[in-house]
């Protein structure tokens, strides 16, 4: 019985060079959320007709992320390997647009803290519409979980 979801992710911890408390969080919140609802459903048939539940594990290599798949039991299954070069400028917009949100946070008014957050969910619903369109033919994600796999990309690309 196909079961399309994602049950477990991993990030590639030797890619991660620094992080900070509120990248951390964001890094929780984003896998907290992913395993709570997702929809992931690879398009390659598997010979034996595996349809899920998966195990994710994400990495950075040579400028592309690799999207690792297994089976519920750790088994290997495929990865799937995006190039990142489109995703360059969404990443630096986000992560400045970000760096604005904590100081917004820690310093600003409420109107201006949801004027900068106002901008942050739209630089980050666009890097999700983009994650959607490159994984089309090869992974089928809704809207959410593209958004939060986008929120752990980021992740992987602070170099500190």
């Amino acid at each position: 019985m196909a079961d399309p979801r994602i049950i477990d992710v991993q990030l590639d911890e030797a890619t991660i060079i620094w992080r900070n408390a509120d990248v951390e969080q964001e890094r929780r919140i984003a896998i907290f959320d992913l395993i709570e609802g997702n929809v992931f459903k690879p398009l390659r048939v598997h010979p034996d007709g595996y349809a899920g539940p998966y195990k994710l594990a994400l990495r950075v290599e040579e400028g592309r992320l690799a999207l690792d798949m297994a089976r519920e039991d750790g088994t290997p299954l495929e990865s799937v390997i995006l190039g990142l070069g489109r995703f360059r400028r969404p990443i630096r917009d986000y992560f400045a647009i970000c760096d604005s949100y904590y100081q917004a946070i820690r310093q600003s008014t409420a109107q201006q803290i949801e004027t900068v957050d106002m901008a942050r969910r739209a630089i980050h619903n666009e890097a999700a519409d983009m994650l959607i369109e490159r994984l089309e033919g090869k992974i089928e994600v809704d809207f959410d979980t593209a958004r939060r796999l986008f929120t752990l990309i980021c992740v992987l690309h602070i170099k500190g």
